[in-house]
């Protein structure tokens, strides 16, 4: 008799014990779970069986995971992000075995969706590679109320929370994985002083971002937004042309300089978990000097991002899922990255400078096919970090991933599971 039972191997997930309730379901749907941990963190969050603690150096990995992945027998891989290190070459590994990758993002849509897709993500999605009409003949059979753009990021000080603890769990178990190496530059003490100062400075932070956005919007010219994200990011880090964010504010800066009327002005808005780490401010300061536009140029720490879209004349962004919030409120949009919603109907390819001249408009009826493609397939309600995100994720994404087709697929041949509405998680 075949053994057709599903084999789930976990790698590294979100911060906080959303993996671990995953896993859970999926064992109670039937399925084999095991984790792989590589630090404290990873397995104070896995509490319950199956957990494979990795201890050895980095180079030791690959014949680790291949040996993994053969005695366990493993059919599905998951994955938060496919681009740290030791994803790649466990990816690389399960597709050369015929292995389904499960991979888990922040939502596309954001903030009250999460992403699920398989083999890819972001610059790996298949999304990459669908056309807008591609899009709008899957949905011919599909009648679905489009909700509103939230007006918030999400979970932010959950997200916060469970990062500085994770961290700090982290650096407690050093002595037991004195192999693990963070998949960014700082070090892992680094990363948890970082995420509790964060913390600490909300407060501050909040009154600063008021008063900067009071200025603009009691100022009356008309601005363009330069929409910010976080350097260490995937996103920016492996799906863009920039080799750290001052080299896409030097252009931004450059081109607003160059092209924009003399009575317009330019917003940065700072994403909302900025740390620190990169020198944003004194950069932008730095720049805005050196081209002559200091009294044109502004910068909002973090905080809603729909007050601002919603007076801007433009947006330009790397490649930041926020820019999604722009093609909504049919604002031009620049993108300089690899973006899945970077469509030639809706995003602009005009020159820097000619962009902030005269924005080319998004052709909007475009885009909200492509949005309502989005919900009904890899966009899923709920969240990593708080309590009602996780429940709502949960009682749709194991179905998805129990499915054997994926989103697109499911869509396309007419075999999309119900969506959850919104409001369950608000």
């Amino acid at each position: 008799m075949t053994d057709t039972t599903r084999r789930f191997l976990f790698l590294q997930g979100p911060h906080g014990p959303w993996f671990h309730r995953l896993g859970r379901l999926l064992r109670t749907a039937g399925a084999e779970v095991w984790r792989v941990g590589f630090n404290l963190g990873d397995r104070v969050f896995w509490p319950g069986p199956g957990y494979i603690a990795f201890e050895g150096p980095h180079d030791d990995w690959p014949a680790t995971c291949a040996a993994i992945l053969d005695r366990q027998r493993i059919t599905d891989l998951v994955l938060y992000g496919d681009t740290r290190p030791i994803h790649v070459e466990a990816v690389v590994l399960a597709r050369a075995r015929g292995i389904t990758v499960h991979v888990f993002e922040e939502g596309y849509l954001r903030p009250y969706w999460v992403s699920y897709e398989r083999g890819g993500a972001n610059g790996h999605s298949r999304l990459m590679d669908l056309t807008v009409p591609e899009m709008q003949a899957a949905l011919e059979r599909v009648d679905l109320d489009l909700p509103d753009v939230p007006a918030t990021w999400g979970d932010m000080r959950q997200h916060m929370f469970w990062g500085a603890l994770y961290h700090g769990f982290v650096a407690m178990g050093f002595r037991a994985y004195r192999n693990f190496r963070p998949h960014r530059a700082l070090t892992v003490g680094q990363e948890f002083q970082l995420y509790l100062k964060r913390f600490l400075l909300m407060p501050l932070h909040r009154w600063e971002r008021r008063l900067a956005t009071r200025r603009i919007r009691r100022g009356g010219f008309p601005y363009h937004l330069a929409i910010l994200q976080l350097e260490h990011d995937a996103s920016f880090r492996d799906h863009s042309p920039f080799a750290s964010m001052t080299d896409f504010l030097a252009l931004v800066i450059r081109g607003f300089a160059k092209g924009a009327p003399p009575h317009h002005h330019l917003v940065f808005k700072a994403h909302p978990l900025e740390d620190g780490r990169a020198p944003i401010l004194p950069t932008i300061r730095g720049l805005a000097r050196d081209h002559g536009i200091a009294d044109r140029v502004h910068f909002v720490r973090g905080g809603k991002l729909a007050g601002l879209l919603n007076d801007a004349r433009s947006a330009v962004t790397v490649n930041s899922t926020a820019g999604q919030q722009a093609l909504w409120r049919g604002l031009p949009l620049r993108t300089f990255g690899a973006a899945v919603y970077a469509k030639p109907e809706f995003v602009s390819s005009q020159p820097l400078a000619e962009f902030f001249a005269a924005p080319e408009r998004p052709d909007t009826r475009a885009y909200r096919d492509y949005r309502h493609f989005l919900l009904e397939t890899s966009q899923v309600v709920g969240g990593f970090y708080s309590s009602h995100g996780r429940r709502a994720l949960l009682r749709q994404v194991v179905d998805l991933m129990l499915s054997p087709e994926d989103p697109y697929q499911a869509l396309a041949l007419g075999k999309a599971a119900p969506r959850q509405q919104l409001r369950l998680v608000r």
